[in-house]
């Protein structure tokens, strides 16, 4: 299985919230294509902060951004997800 193009990823998270708004949502898989690409991002935030952490020489102004980031990923959960963070502008 390939990668989706840019194009493919940004048509097919329109087409699911569009679902979602619409309720044509039965097997979910809507619903659970926009919440693995917005954990999906917000773990590549982590990845770079972790990144960034490392390559600076384990910083303390670095390693208090990654925390910052890891915690955004704990509340994930706590939280909804809203359309804007998918990048659709």
């Amino acid at each position: 299985m390939g990668t989706p193009t840019e194009a493919e990823l940004k048509q097919a998270l329109k087409h699911a919230i569009e679902m979602r708004e619409q309720g044509k949502d039965p097997d979910f898989v809507a619903k659970s294509l926009l919440n693995h690409h917005y954990r999906l991002k917000i773990m590549e935030k982590v990845i770079d902060t972790t990144k960034l952490y490392l390559r600076s020489g384990q910083s303390s102004t670095e390693h208090a951004k990654m925390v910052r980031a890891l915690e955004q990923y704990d509340r994930i959960d706590h939280e909804s997800a809203d359309y804007s963070s998918f990048g659709l502008d």
